[in-house]
């Protein structure tokens, strides 16, 4: 697919791996339009890369709320008059055992990690199918293909994002819409204090900061910088590839779990 002077559409863009696919997209000659929920945020990183000749253009968006998604297409297709590169990366974590997880934080986790790549297939595909050409990439994560204690509700919205977007690559098959999935493991961003985005009623005291260098130690692996990622992204997009894993250790898990299917195994823990 041919990335320059054409228009993407990325949620989650004011920072991590958003932000890196804007940066880089721009780089290839793409118009972007940032989505994001966090306003100020999303202004001040907008306003940076404009300054800087990139074509932007920002658009606050609750990616849990349909009515917002459809406002974004909207919006994109105000400004730049199409749309070839969708991708739904928004996402949002909360750590807790499943029995514990209260109603609303598992509406808000689902609803970002989820529904927001739902949304944003319904409202974005048929415009591609039309045009005859485009690409969504979903983010995901490692944790959709092998699963962990403490991370229910992520597990399951990121689980399902892998369904969705299978599923998606061969309705798609024949359309020229491409369809890949990114399954990130841990990558330098600030998921882990995703509560700071959290609706005020889930009563999430403020998140603390949480150094990458103690994630790596605890994960027992390295921080991949979101600007890799990026690159993974671009190439998977240009050759039309569907998995885009960003660390070797995960298909040693996912073979792992694969074979635990295979021999009726019990689920166990893969550090």
């Amino acid at each position: 697919m041919q990335l320059a002077d054409r228009t993407a559409v990325i949620t989650g863009a004011a920072s991590g791996i958003g932000l890196a696919l804007t940066e880089r997209l721009l780089d290839e000659g793409m118009s972007v339009v940032m989505a994001d929920i966090e306003a100020d945020k999303l202004r001040s990183e907008a306003d940076r890369l404009i300054a800087a000749g990139g074509a932007v253009t920002p658009v606050v968006c609750d990616v849990s709320d349909s009515a917002q998604i459809e406002a974004l297409r909207e919006a994109a297709l105000a400004a730049h008059g199409s749309v070839h590169l969708l991708c739904n990366n928004a996402g949002v974590a909360s750590g807790r055992p499943n029995h514990r997880t209260r109603p609303e934080v598992w509406d808000w986790v689902i609803g970002v990690n989820l529904l927001g790549p739902a949304y944003g297939c319904t409202a974005f595909a048929p415009l591609m199918v039309e045009q005859g050409e485009g690409h969504i990439v979903n983010t995901a994560s490692e944790a959709g293909l092998c699963s962990t204690p403490m991370l229910g509700s992520y597990h399951a919205s990121k689980y399902g994002v892998v369904g969705l977007s299978e599923s998606l690559r061969m309705e798609l098959e024949g359309t020229g819409v491409g369809v890949s999935c990114l399954c990130p493991e841990l990558v330098d961003t600030k998921i882990f204090e995703s509560t700071r985005n959290a609706p005020t009623a889930l009563g999430f005291r403020p998140p603390a900061e949480v150094p990458v260098e103690q994630l790596e130690q605890f994960m027992g692996t390295k921080a991949m910088d979101p600007a890799d990622v990026a690159g993974r992204v671009v190439y998977a997009v240009q050759a039309d590839k569907f998995w885009i894993i960003t660390h070797q250790v995960t298909q040693a898990r996912v073979h792992g779990r694969n074979d635990d299917l295979a021999q009726f195994r019990n689920p166990q823990f893969r550090p």
